[in-house]
């Protein structure tokens, strides 16, 4: 049964306030008005002086348990919410497990389902391990990005994008934050630019809440609980006001979505989930056996789901 090890995460220092992000975007002041007070979005991290490889190596230099272990990691993913995310030939991935001593592993990047492609590498992850013939085998998961251009920073009315990291040390088995179910359901029929297309974003909008409400009872039911059963819920930080309407639509109470990173963060892509997990773990809001449950969503448009056991 897949297992996480260790999660870490890393938020740079510096935040900026939506009113400096919005000449970037020609958003007006009622569209900010709209971002702080209907989306619960304040401000969002940002490592102005930093490259990608740098977020990715702060994240990995806290996991305590990758260091001696090294030589157990067969595989590393790097769980990615965009397809290009350096100019050709960088390869961030290859230079960062040089610097961690991995080069020996397999490595290779999961795009294919934007922001909820952290699930994704999740599952393949286990998938791998369980069919490793070394018991002790672990994978590395790391995922965070830059907000590069305008279409990596902002989707229309709903997100605004910042950056973080997270890295996940998996194993294929374990005493702690097991996983129990994986859900997750795929819409092409949403595929297209949003920023572009104000009718395919409205329809997307409307249809999301059922959407992620669905796949989340989907997670919950296949570990063959209820949601009575589920100490917290673990969100990607998109906005607070879509998962108030999520956790209304499935029954679920709002005040045990962890919602703590959405206004001082932004939307950290593939890497929130992770995020998430470490405010859940660090404010003592996970206890050993309770179960959580984590939910996800990419445009494209895909939505995911997991159940876990702390």
């Amino acid at each position: 049964m897949t297992a996480l090890r260790e999660v870490a995460a890393y938020l740079p220092p510096d935040r900026v306030p939506l009113e400096e992000l919005a000449p970037r975007f020609g958003l007006t002041e009622r569209q900010v008005r709209l971002f702080r007070r209907f989306h619960g979005l304040d401000e969002v991290c940002l490592d102005n002086d930093g490259t990608l490889l740098d977020l990715l190596v702060a994240a990995t230099d806290q996991l305590d348990t990758l260091r001696g272990d090294e030589h157990r990691v067969r595989y590393v993913i790097y769980a990615r919410g965009m397809p290009v995310a350096v100019p050709y030939p960088r390869n961030p991935l290859r230079e960062l497990c040089a610097k961690l001593g991995l080069e020996h592993a397999l490595t290779f990047t999961v795009t294919h389902q934007a922001c909820a492609t952290g699930l994704l590498a999740l599952d393949v992850a286990g998938r791998l391990l369980a069919n490793d013939p070394d018991p002790d085998a672990l994978a590395l998961i790391v995922s965070g990005e830059k907000t590069f251009t305008p279409d990596a920073m902002l989707v229309p009315d709903t997100a605004v994008f910042g950056e973080g990291a997270a890295a996940a040390l998996v194993s294929a088995d374990g005493p702690r934050d097991r996983l129990l179910s994986y859900a997750s359901s795929v819409r092409g029929d949403f595929d297209g630019r949003l920023i572009i297309d104000p009718e395919l974003a409205a329809r997307f909008q409307n249809e999301y809440p059922e959407l992620l409400a669905e796949v989340l009872l989907a997670a919950v039911d296949r570990a063959g609980l209820t949601l009575d059963d589920i100490a917290v819920l673990l969100p990607h930080n998109v906005n607070s006001v879509s998962w108030r309407r999520v956790a209304k639509r499935i029954g679920y109470p709002v005040e045990r979505v962890v919602l703590d990173n959405v206004a001082v963060t932004g939307h950290s892509f593939a890497a929130d989930p992770f995020l998430n997990y470490r405010t859940a773990l660090d404010g003592g809001r996970l206890r050993p056996g309770e179960r959580y449950l984590v939910g996800a969503a990419g445009l494209g448009a895909t939505f995911s789901a997991m159940v876990f056991e702390h």
